[in-house]
């Protein structure tokens, strides 16, 4: 069963120039130049931007601890390698999600060999978010853990309801995949079942499993969106409980909120204050 909310139409953005004449593509990008705000670096070479992507996944898996989506060794997240993106940097098994650093990441393939690393790799990890990898050469990053919320709310086999700009950010971006509801992902067979349509939307709500997120963009948009619906999940399940019926956003409100606060860039600059702190106060990450 596919409750398909994928139709992902782009939205064009016509937004002024910031005064010093540069390009604006998000309307929280200040119209004021020369202000302190993240900017998507520029890498010169593949090493530099290896170095950027693994710095930004354990930022993400400390972010993921954080918020408490730790549960034993399930869990894991993952970012192409730029030079081969055939290859793709993971956390590795085992290892709580607090305690990864750019020292034990591992690189492996799409057959689940390590290529980089000492550490062993997670084998449902590996069968899920290899056969995205390799159904979808677009999607860079994708992210998946055992969370209390998106759990529970994956038991019923529904789509989330627009009840919130936060549920918003999933409009028509979402599904619902009813193919191997709650069997561990072992199998290739049963990664390829999900992958099928995994990559066409940013979350995937995997009936009594639990949720996963793609990006095309990068593994902080991957991460903090994945935050997001587990937040959105949580949401969802309160108000049931209430026994209220709650007033659903319009189309044009779902679509508007999307496009401007629920972009890929958005959730990377969302991710970027999760970034700054985890580096500023941890800085063993980068051991």
């Amino acid at each position: 069963m596919l409750d398909d909310h994928s139709h992902n139409e782009a939205v064009a953005l016509d937004l002024p120039n910031n005064d010093a004449g540069r390009k604006r593509t998000s309307i929280y990008q200040p119209e004021q130049a020369c202000l302190i705000f993240p900017e998507i670096p520029e890498s010169a070479n593949h090493a530099e931007e290896r170095a950027y992507r693994k710095q930004h996944l354990v930022a993400a898996c400390r972010a993921f601890a954080m918020h408490g989506f730790d549960y034993g060794f399930a869990g894991h997240l993952t970012i192409r390698d730029p030079e081969r993106p055939e290859l793709y940097w993971t956390n590795p098994m085992c290892v709580h999600f607090s305690q990864v650093r750019m020292s034990n990441l591992i690189l492996a393939d799409h057959t689940g060999r390590v290529v980089e690393g000492r550490h062993a790799i997670n084998r449902a990890g590996f069968v899920l978010h290899a056969a995205v990898h390799e159904e979808y050469p677009e999607v860079m990053a994708m992210c998946h853990a055992h969370t209390t919320y998106g759990t529970a709310w994956c038991a019923t086999g529904r789509p989330l309801d627009m009840i919130s700009q936060d549920a918003a950010a999933f409009y028509n971006s979402h599904a619902v995949i009813g193919a191997s509801a709650g069997a561990v992902a072992v199998e290739k067979e049963s990664g390829l079942s999900v992958a099928q349509q995994i990559g066409r939307n940013r979350g995937v709500l995997h009936q009594n499993h639990g949720l996963l997120t793609c990006s095309r963009h990068s593994i902080d948009d991957a991460a903090f969106w994945f935050i997001a619906l587990e937040r959105a999940c949580q949401q969802q399940l309160l108000v049931e409980a209430s026994g209220i019926k709650p007033q659903l956003l319009s189309e044009k409100t779902a679509r508007y909120s999307r496009e401007h606060v629920g972009s890929d860039y958005i959730g990377w600059l969302h991710f970027q204050t999760l970034y700054n702190h985890i580096a500023e106060t941890q800085p063993d990450m980068f051991a």
